[in-house]
C-alpha cells in the first residue's frame, strides 16, 4: 500500500501538540532513559516501540476502565487503547527527532457486530514510511517493529469491509481525538469509537 502524507511539510511529523505532547517532562525523561546506550535512531525506535507495546497494557486487555489520550498521561497512568498508545509512541519518537505519523485501519469487531477504527503509527527511515502497531500483543496478536515488511497486529480483509487507510496524519484524526476526550470511561468510549474515517 502506498502511504500518503496529509501534509508535504515533514516537520509537521515532528511537532508537539495537545495529544503528542513530546515536550512534556515525563515524555522527555522517558525518551532520555530509553536512549541511554542505544547505538542509533533505529535502535532507539525499536526500544521505544517495545516499551510502549510491552509495558503499557492495552486498557481493554487489562480491564482498565480509564481513558487516556495525551501521551504524557498514557505514560503516567500506564494504560490506553490503541490510539492512546500510538500517541505515546509518536511522542517518544518525535522527542528524539524521528518523524512519526498517526495512521489508521478500519477493522471488524471480533463478534461481527460492526467495525471500529484502529490506530497505528508510521515512522520515517531511509526516505520511506513504515507502519508499526504498538497496541500490545496477546494470543493471536504478534506485532513486531519492522522496517522490512509490516508486522502489524492485524491485516484488513476487504471482503469483510475492513480497510487500510493510506493517509499519514501529523496530528490525531479529529474524530478519534473527540471520542477519546469526551468519554468518561472505556465502556462509554466503546459506544462512541468511530467506525470509519
Amino acid at each position: 500500500m502506498q502511504l500518503i502524507q496529509n501534509t508535504t511539510d515533514l516537520s509537521a511529523y515532528l511537532a508537539d501538540d495537545e495529544a503528542v505532547d513530546h515536550h512534556h517532562p515525563l515524555v522527555r525523561e522517558t525518551a532520555a532513559r530509553l536512549a541511554e546506550g542505544v547505538a542509533d535512531s533505529y535502535a532507539y525506535a525499536r526500544a521505544a516501540f517495545a516499551f510502549v507495546r510491552d509495558t503499557i497494557p492495552h486498557s481493554a486487555d487489562a480491564g482498565d476502565l480509564r481513558v487516556t489520550w495525551r501521551a504524557s498521561d498514557v505514560l503516567a497512568q500506564r494504560t490506553g487503547i490503541c490510539y492512546a498508545k500510538a500517541h505515546a509512541l509518536a511522542a517518544l519518537l518525535r522527542a528524539e527527532d524521528i518523524p512519526t505519523a498517526l495512521c489508521y485501519q478500519r477493522l471488524a469487531h471480533d463478534d461481527g457486530s460492526g467495525h471500529a477504527v484502529h490506530g497505528l503509527v508510521a515512522v520515517r527511515f531511509h526516505g520511506a514510511w513504515h507502519r508499526q502497531d504498538p497496541r500490545g500483543n496477546k494470543p493471536g496478536v504478534d506485532a513486531q517493529f519492522s522496517l522490512d515488511g509490516e508486522r502489524l497486529a492485524w491485516m484488513p480483509d476487504p471482503a469483510s469491509g475492513e480497510v487500510d487507510y493510506p493517509l499519514l496524519y501529523a496530528a490525531p484524526h479529529p474524530r478519534v481525538l473527540d471520542a477519546l476526550k469526551t468519554a468518561p470511561d472505556r465502556p462509554s468510549l466503546w459506544k462512541t469509537l468511530p467506525d470509519a474515517l
